[in-house]
This record gives structure tokens, C-alpha cells and sequence, in this order.
């Protein structure tokens, strides 16, 4: 073993995860999109594009049986895991003393579902100036953890995600381009998104039927944001979003021909024959705040 292993520790590999899981009585779930890492460079991968350090507050959302989580304590950081597994959170503080002892003080789980966090049910966060998010998300519901945490935290500065390949691409999307849509404009109303990376398969057990990938996200500056939205109402702008996105087909003035004046349209200097998925963030935001001019 080398210096720089024996430094980093033991991660959890393959006979780790089963050997855990067997001993908990775990089995991965579809109904909460377990598939659990079991290769230790992928997960050291996701915490050097995250760019965590011991200084880092990190939130982690379906920790699982602790691969990516020991990955990040490596480092020194602080963290809270949000599990919304009861018997898996339970697991999870052993296998921490077990494998990092001297990271236990450094750690806490919370047994529940990441939708439903606050700042007042996990207050974890609060004193931080910034703080980010490094998860392996379930599939299913990556998108809404996204956008939800962002909008309830404003101080959640930036993320390192692995999600399914094609919610990556949709993340990642900017207008134009065929898969751009309601999650793609959403995301770039808080900051920007680009793909970092491609993950196989044969990393997971058990191993998807999909392919991943990673998505490195910063938060856009007050400055940026604000002359980026002009000051218009986020909740206005992602109504004319959602409505424009629900008939994407459709030109902007069909679609949105309930929510949206003809005066409106040509205020904000956008021509309603376009279609939504031409759109930049800042279009939707100026022609929202027309609408409630």
C-alpha cells in the first residue's frame, strides 16, 4: 500500500457494501433508487469535483451505506446526510465509527426525505456563509431535490451530483437545444450547470440499466443574479415556464396566450412566434415582470 493510501484510508469496496448490507438486513430498493457505489475511485472522483476540503460543510443526500459519505470525510470536512431509509440511517453512524473513527464528530445523519427539508428541520446549515451539496441521487426524484434545496437554502453555493445521463444532459441543457426544458431553465435561474463527467455502470450494486454522469453546479453571485432577473417574481417566472415547456411544440403566443398580454410580449422585446425552448432564463424573468407591470 502507498503512503498516499494509508493517508486516505479504507473506502468501501464490493465485499464491504454486502458484507454491511447483509449484516443490517439491507436490501437496495427501487422504491428509493438505491443503487449503492461500490468502487472507491469513483466516489474519491465526485469529492475532487466538488472540490470539497476541511473546510468544506457538506450536505449529502442518500447516503446509502456510506461509500461516497467516507469519501468526504476523507478530506476533513463536515457533514449532515439526509437518509430517508430508517434501517439504512440507522446503519450508517456504525459504519462510520467503524471504517473513519476519528470522522464520527464530524458527521450526522437525518432520517428523512429530502423533499421535505428546511432550514428549521435541519439547521445544520444555518451559520454558514455557503455550504454544498455532494450526493448520489435516486434517479427518480433528482431533479426536485435539486431545485427544492435551492430555492429553501440560499446559501447552498454550489453541487456535485451524479445522476442518470439523461437528467444530466437536461440539467446541463442551454436554449436551443432539443432536450432544453423546464428543469434546464429552472437550474439556470439559481446558477450554472455543466456536465463533468461520465459514470459506468458496473461502479453501482446492483448495476443500473442506465448510464450516469456528474454535474458541477455554482450559484450565480446576488450581483449576477440580479441583473440577470431584473428583479422579476421567481414564482411568476416559473409559472410562464412551466406553462410554456407544457406545450413546447407550441409557439409562446399559443401557449401562453392565457397568462401573457399581447402588450407584454412586445415590452419585454421578445417575439411571440418563438418557441419556449429559445428562451434564456433572463427572457422568461423580463417577460414575467412585464406581466406583472
Amino acid at each position: 500500500m502507498s503512503e498516499e493510501q494509508e493517508q486516505q484510508g479504507h473506502l468501501l469496496g464490493a465485499a464491504d457494501i454486502r458484507r454491511i448490507a447483509a449484516d443490517a438486513g439491507i436490501s437496495p430498493t427501487k422504491k428509493f433508487g438505491q443503487n449503492f457505489v461500490i468502487d472507491p475511485g469513483t466516489v474519491r472522483r465526485i469529492v475532487r469535483e466538488a472540490d470539497v476540503t476541511a473546510d468544506t460543510h457538506v450536505m449529502e443526500v442518500g447516503p446509502g451505506l456510506g461509500s461516497l459519505t467516507l469519501a468526504i470525510l476523507e478530506t476533513g470536512a463536515r457533514m449532515t446526510a439526509i437518509e430517508i431509509d430508517p434501517p439504512v440511517a440507522e446503519r450508517l453512524p456504525r459504519t462510520i465509527a467503524e471504517f473513519m473513527p476519528e470522522a464520527v464528530d464530524r458527521f450526522r445523519v437525518v432520517n428523512r426525505d429530502a423533499l421535505t427539508v428546511t432550514p428549521e428541520n435541519v439547521p445544520d446549515f444555518n451559520d454558514d456563509d455557503s455550504f454544498t451539496l455532494v450526493a448520489n441521487l435516486p434517479y427518480n426524484v433528482a431533479t426536485p431535490i435539486i431545485l427544492t434545496l435551492l430555492e429553501r437554502f440560499d446559501n447552498l453555493d454550489s453541487f456535485l451530483v451524479m445522476v442518470q445521463k439523461e437528467v444530466a444532459d437536461r440539467l446541463a441543457a442551454t436554449p436551443g437545444n432539443k432536450i432544453y426544458g423546464t428543469p434546464s431553465v429552472k437550474l439556470a435561474w439559481y446558477g450554472t450547470a455543466r456536465r463533468v463527467g461520465n459514470i459506468g455502470r458496473n461502479v453501482f450494486w446492483p448495476a443500473p440499466n442506465v448510464d450516469s454522469a456528474l454535474v458541477r453546479f455554482d450559484r450565480h453571485t446576488p450581483e449576477a443574479q440580479a441583473e440577470m432577473t431584473g428583479g422579476a417574481d421567481r414564482n411568476a417566472t416559473f409559472h410562464l415556464i412551466d406553462a410554456a415547456f407544457s406545450q413546447r411544440r407550441k409557439t409562446l403566443h399559443a401557449a401562453l396566450k392565457r397568462e401573457v398580454p399581447e402588450a407584454a410580449f412586445e415590452r419585454a422585446g421578445i417575439d411571440p412566434t418563438r418557441r419556449g425552448e429559445t428562451l434564456t432564463i433572463a427572457d422568461f424573468a423580463r417577460l414575467a415582470a412585464e406581466v406583472q407591470a
